[in-house]
């Protein structure tokens, strides 16, 4: 939430004004200077895709990333300008930042004084200092130079500065002319040539990646599940809730859970639900916010994604679908799809055993068999969790939770849960959002809203089919009886057994 008026008013007015570039772009600005990063990242993110080619766009995007410390992707988004003869001298800077951050201490140096000998007004006396460049040349380096100790030169974009003869000077320094690096205000605007266009691809914009959000939900909101609910609860709620007494035991806070059964059967609510219950940041992390067209970057999304939980913590990260992001490896052909799962297991280990604490990861799937089994070892993913079709008590108080912000006359939601068996919640769901449908129809001829009756949910429920559930249970039906020779499907032993 923001706490200046002038910002609310400023990002009201982009929404507002949603292809209005000058004023977004503005709001990004703003936002960066005021230190709301993740906010600015957004509306730069935004800005991009209305100007892919804009450098002072990619410029901002770039430096909400490093004051992140997401240092990858900040790299990832001035890559392709930098590859360009030419570009403009801040992002130059921008990258030295990052690379010197990442421990690259060569290209950093290499990057700072390219920039700097072709724009001084640019220069950071701090980098400089750290990069152990000295204020001022003290002289031209001899001639002829040796090769310098940077990345090979044709993968280093030329100096647009002609050298004189005999013998040209380095590329960052013009012989002769051993430019101050003065101290300036942070990045000012300069007139650049026409830039690259920014990543991944010309006319193609960056995905927006995930955000952090405050989930409103409690497991008070969640029906049915007591199993589930407790589990969560002792593997990632209590070790924050009571650190003290976990911590006896030398139990840590955080870890993983992955949740897995048919598909619209609540498993997204649930994790909504356990970081309200928690209090926790909410991250929920979809397969564009990490997949990416060019190799290398997929890898540099997640590691970003994992850093960006690490600095709300506590934090619930949220992974969907997650059989997408860490399938079986054998199953695999290509090379660069396996060093996405070998990321996602480091990512899950950390550098540290700190590395993750206060980041609870849950990740679901409605296919937990093409999950590779690296993921189910102790302190990754290691608690598979069934969440089942909710039986009639469940499908009842899902109902409750469903009508309760609606005109009602007197409900019988049993009657209504009987007569919807083997439907989970969105189709639950369903059936609520057709009567209401047609209730408003009543409601329009009468002039006056019509309360919302048990035949009407009944009518309601004879035109809504179970989706999913007597598939799914046919597949999970063939795993746990001819592919479970190490056991991990046994839990289904008695929902397969079962009449769908």
């Amino acid at each position: 939430m923001l706490d200046d008026a002038g910002l609310r008013a400023l990002r009201e007015a982009a929404r507002l004004s949603p292809e209005n570039l000058p004023l977004r772009q503005h709001l990004a600005g703003q936002l960066l200077a005021m230190g709301y990063l993740a906010e600015a990242e957004a509306e730069y993110r935004a800005a991009l895709v209305l100007a892919p080619k804009n450098a002072d766009i990619t410029a901002g995007l770039a430096e909400a990333f490093v004051r992140q410390s997401a240092y990858g992707a900040a790299l990832a988004a001035l890559e392709p300008l930098l590859a360009s003869p030419g570009y403009p001298p801040k992002l130059g800077v921008l990258a030295a930042r990052a690379l010197l951050a990442e421990g690259d201490t060569a290209r950093a140096a290499h990057r700072y004084h390219d920039a700097v000998s072709r724009d001084p007004s640019v220069g950071d006396a701090d980098l400089a200092a750290r990069l152990s460049a000295p204020p001022v040349p003290a002289s031209p380096y001899p001639a002829p130079a040796p090769a310098p100790a940077y990345p090979a030169a044709e993968s280093v974009p030329a100096s647009p500065y002609p050298a004189p003869a005999p013998a040209p000077a380095p590329a960052y320094v013009a012989a002769g002319s051993a430019p101050a690096y003065p101290a300036h205000p942070t990045y000012p605007a300069h007139p650049a040539p026409t830039p690259a266009p920014a990543y991944p691809a010309a006319g193609s914009p960056p995905p927006d990646g995930a955000e952090v959000e405050r989930a409103g939900l409690s497991f008070a909101d969640v029906a049915g599940m007591e199993a589930v609910k407790e589990a969560l609860r002792i593997k990632l709620l209590l070790p924050l809730q009571q650190p003290e007494l976990f911590a006896a035991y030398g139990k840590r806070a955080g870890g993983g859970v992955l949740l897995y059964g048919p598909p619209g059967a609540g498993k997204t609510h649930l994790a909504r639900a356990a970081a309200g219950e928690l209090g926790a940041a909410f991250v929920n992390v979809g397969l564009a916010d990490i997949l990416d067209m060019y190799i290398g970057s997929s890898e540099r999304n997640l590691r970003a994604t994992f850093e960006m939980a690490r600095r709300n913590r506590p934090c619930v990260l949220f992974f969907d679908e997650v059989d997408a992001l860490a399938a079986r490896r054998s199953d695999m052909r290509q090379a660069h799809t396996r060093q996405l799962v070998n990321q996602f297991l480091a990512e899950l280990d950390g550098v540290d055993q700190k590395a993750n604490e206060g980041v609870l990861v849950l990740a679901a799937t409605n296919a937990p068999w093409y999950v590779d089994v690296a993921f189910r070892r102790p302190g990754r993913l290691d608690q598979p969790v069934f969440v089942p079709p909710p039986d009639a008590a469940a499908r009842a108080a899902i109902l409750r939770i469903l009508c309760r912000d609606k005109p009602l006359a007197e409900m019988d939601f049993d009657a209504v849960a009987r007569a919807t068996e083997h439907c989970v919640g969105a189709d639950l769901k369903g059936v609520v959002d057709r009567a209401v449908e047609a209730k408003l129809q009543q409601s329009i001829r009468a002039g006056r809203p019509i309360p919302l009756s048990t035949p009407d949910l009944l009518a309601a429920a004879q035109t809504v089919r179970p989706t999913a559930v007597r598939e799914w249970m046919s597949t999970a039906r063939n795993y746990v009886m001819h592919a479970n020779d190490s056991g991990a499907w046994d839990e289904l032993m008695p929902w397969v057994k079962r009449k769908w």
